[in-house]
């Protein structure tokens, strides 16, 4: 027995006639008949007089007919506190996020929900990829924003904004000399990264899949990879949210890489069965006013989202 046909006999019930009650539950009559019929074969009783005019229950019928109002009823209660919750924009919020969009992301989040959201209570927290991802397995965090893709079935991941890598180049450097740099040429000279401890990434390092650009910041800050440069010459890279912190005396060090352009997709992932809908929409309210909206992903660009 399903609610659906608990909702056809209680339709029956309303309108004392077959037809009708098809009509408005979008049924043939021969198909609701049916299936009025496997209810009353499963509990092996007649539910409803057909010879009376108009369609009466029989006594058994009555009683059931009730019954299957308070359970239609109370689930339909379980939607509305399930329903409020989604709508729910008070009480606390966790969110993770890797080191290297903190910086970009955190002072618009704590201002735009702070100011659009006070009932919100957000809590952020720096963390590796995998420990968010294994954070929100756990349900010790709420939302996590990450470099995807995520690939991973028991997470939903939603992309929120792409962004380009950049070359930061030392003036001692030979490819300061040009407008952008290949990606080809690039590789071939030593980076410096953060990732188990400060160093410069060799070049045969970078052969095909040993490494990928976001992992240049694996645990890392970017302003350090800066200065470092800066103090030591050499050449790093720079996701181009971070371009907005560096000095602007400093700004002729950025150069575009092309041949081809280096990018990744910053998303807001969730357990797959979070239920916070307003929550969720509050955080990507925030990034639509921080992130430039050239960047947007057309997801987040349509309006609110939907669980």
């Amino acid at each position: 027995m399903t609610l659906q046909q608990l909702r056809y006999i209680v339709s029956i019930d309303k309108y004392r006639h077959f037809g009708k009650a098809a009509e408005a539950c979008g049924l043939t009559q021969s198909t609701l008949s049916l299936m009025v019929k496997k209810i009353e074969d499963e509990l092996d009783v007649r539910l409803f007089d057909r010879d009376a005019h108009p369609v009466a229950p029989t006594e058994i019928g009555r009683k059931v007919i009730d019954q299957a109002k308070v359970v239609l009823y109370n689930t339909e209660q379980i939607v509305e506190i399930t329903r409020s919750e989604k709508e729910n924009l008070s009480g606390p919020l966790s969110l993770a996020l890797i080191s290297t969009i903190a910086p970009v992301l955190v002072p618009g989040l704590y201002k735009h929900i702070g100011e659009r959201y006070p009932a919100i209570s957000l809590r952020t927290e720096e963390m590796l990829t995998e420990t968010i991802k294994d954070k929100l397995r756990k349900a010790e965090i709420d939302m996590g924003l990450l470099a995807g893709p995520v690939n991973e079935p028991d997470l939903l991941e939603i992309p929120l904004y792409h962004e380009r890598f950049l070359a930061y180049v030392s003036p001692k450097n030979p490819a300061y000399a040009q407008d952008s740099i290949r990606t080809e040429t690039l590789l071939r000279q030593p980076i410096w990264i953060i990732r188990d401890g400060l160093r410069q990434l060799d070049p045969s390092d970078m052969k095909e899949g040993r490494f990928t650009f976001e992992r240049f910041f694996e645990g890392g800050r970017v302003g350090i990879l800066i200065q470092v440069v800066n103090n030591n010459g050499g050449i790093t890279i720079v996701p181009e949210t971070h371009s907005n912190f560096i000095l602007y005396s400093q700004q002729g060090c950025l150069r575009p890489i092309v041949d081809p352009v280096p990018e990744r997709t910053i998303s807001l992932v969730i357990r797959a069965d979070y239920i916070h809908e307003a929550k969720l929409n509050a955080v990507v309210d925030a990034v639509r006013n921080i992130i430039p909206g050239a960047m947007l992903d057309g997801v987040i660009k349509k309006g609110k989202l939907s669980l």
